[in-house]
């Protein structure tokens, strides 16, 4: 398994030379939330700054492995908002995928941004379905690939766990929409299981490695993460694990990422 850390572990907007620094420590990739970088990420983006990012993080001898918190900045967008906001967010999450693919990376986690509320399961179901499926369409030829993360009851309540977004990858049955798995989520849902790694191994593509919180990994002593390494292990999983961990230290936020690195290199090997 591959390590890398998302950039919300950094200092926003600028972190150079916090990047030149990751190697040496043990990361080889770099997870993306683009407001950590860009104060927008959308109408004011050009690809000259897309292009100078890139160019920084290659500099740095690291790879791009995707994007997450991809809505973090444009709020009002998301599924179950009206017609007229889906038309928004789907431009958006098109942009959003030539931005990903543009930086040299594969994978666009999608967290936040998809509260049902009053929708009826079975309508919000539909509506993703159809949302995601022409998404599907317009990205293809990007060469990159949305992931629904699977959260807690407490952070949404559509896509709760593992199996329902494997659920939607497999009636969509589109190469750009796969599964993605996140520790803290697995223990929320009651998903920490083998039968759970067996059932998305040939669909996963990106795991999460946090803690509740986002504190660095072992923080909080719920999340056995020589257990789900295991689980990896046993699926022969060998794509990146990436630490999701919010900054702690703007002085020194590379303290709290050696804190967490020395757990993945215990145990995610």
């Amino acid at each position: 398994m591959k390590h890398a850390v998302s950039n919300i572990a950094l200092n926003p907007f600028e972190h150079r030379d916090e990047l030149m620094k990751l190697r040496e420590i043990g990361i080889a990739g770099i997870e993306i939330a683009p407001s950590r970088r860009w104060h927008n990420t959308w109408s004011e983006l050009k690809p000259d700054d897309v292009e100078a990012y890139r160019k920084d993080i290659e500099n740095a001898g690291l790879e791009v492995i995707g994007l997450h918190s991809l809505f973090f900045d444009h709020p009002k967008l998301g599924l179950f908002k009206g017609p007229e906001t889906d038309t928004q967010s789907m431009l958006f999450l098109e942009h959003l995928s030539a931005v990903c693919r543009d930086l040299g990376g594969k994978t666009l986690i999608y967290g936040g941004g998809r509260k049902r509320g009053e929708v009826p399961l079975d309508q919000a179901y539909t509506q993703a379905h159809a949302f995601f499926g022409e998404l599907c369409k317009r990205i293809e030829n990007h060469g990159t690939c949305f992931c629904f993360e699977p959260l807690g009851p407490n952070d949404t309540d559509f896509i709760n766990s593992a199996l329902e977004s494997l659920a939607i990858v497999k009636d969509i049955s589109h190469p750009a929409l796969r599964v993605q798995l996140d520790a803290k989520a697995l223990y929320e849902n009651n998903e920490a299981v083998q039968e759970v790694f067996q059932a998305v191994s040939n669909e996963l593509v990106h795991f999460h490695a946090n803690e509740p919180g986002l504190n660095p990994l072992g923080h909080s002593g719920t999340i056995d993460h020589g257990f789900l390494a295991r689980m990896l292990r046993d699926i022969n999983y060998n794509g990146y694990v990436s630490i999701e961990q919010r900054m702690l230290n703007g002085d020194n936020p590379l303290a709290d990422i050696e804190v967490s690195i020395a757990v993945l290199k215990e145990n995610y090997v």
